[in-house]
């Protein structure tokens, strides 16, 4: 099995997530710019609460390379989650009139406490391939969607925003550390180890369907 090939097998593996994602309304709403404002500003609200456990579970990923630049790296990502990627938040938070602890006061939907504690739980639990593969659709996905998302200009300038931040080439050279460690990590796993590899990375794809999904319904606890 070469580097290469162990990538494509895990993207195979979730074509018809893929698919799924594409044709999602919120998805599709964002690329036309009829999305009802209300749900992006649910689904960014979420977001926010989703990077602070991504973050931690990016930080269990550092502490746990295997070499010194996968530590660094992660490190890395975790402060990004955290600073950049906040910072794009309240930026949409400043339009919507948010302050930063109103945010903070809003419930935590079903999904993303399902979402965040896999990864958690993953990341502590398993070992280093096992955090790598389930943290990974987070980072592939959001880049493939907003390459997608850019072939065609959204009237709304609030999603086009969200869109150039992830199909943008800075966002996707940081994607395209993280496949090379995946393409490295996959060549000298054990079979089980792929395995294992490939339900993590599939696992968290469909919980990035089940997010957009979340935000377009604007997902509530029952009572």
């Amino acid at each position: 099995m070469t580097q290469e090939r162990f990538t494509q097998e895990l993207w195979k593996s979730i074509t018809p997530v893929y698919e799924a994602i594409l044709e999602h309304p919120f998805l599709m709403g964002l690329a036309d710019g009829t999305l009802d404002e209300k749900a992006f500003r649910f689904y960014v609200i979420q977001d926010a609460h989703y990077l602070r456990d991504y973050a931690r579970a990016l930080s269990i990923c550092s502490a746990r390379g295997p070499r010194e630049e996968d530590i660094l790296m992660f490190a890395r990502h975790a402060a990004g989650a955290i600073e950049v990627e906040r910072s794009l938040h309240e930026s949409f938070f400043t339009d919507f009139g948010l302050s930063e602890a109103e945010v903070r006061a809003e419930p935590v939907a079903p999904t993303t406490l399902a979402y965040t504690s896999y990864l958690i739980a993953t990341a502590y639990g398993g070992d280093f391939s096992d955090a790598l593969a389930a943290v990974l659709p987070c980072y592939w996905i959001y880049w493939e969607v907003g390459k997608k998302l850019l072939e065609s200009a959204s009237p709304n300038p609030l999603y086009q925003r969200w869109i150039d931040t992830y199909g943008g080439e800075e966002f996707g050279d940081i994607v395209t550390e993280v496949l090379r460690l995946t393409d490295r990590v996959g060549a000298a796993a054990s079979d089980e180890q792929r395995r294992r590899m490939t339900e993590h990375f599939a696992t968290t794809s469909r919980y990035e369907w089940m997010f957009w999904d979340m935000g377009y319904v604007q997902q509530q606890w029952p009572a």
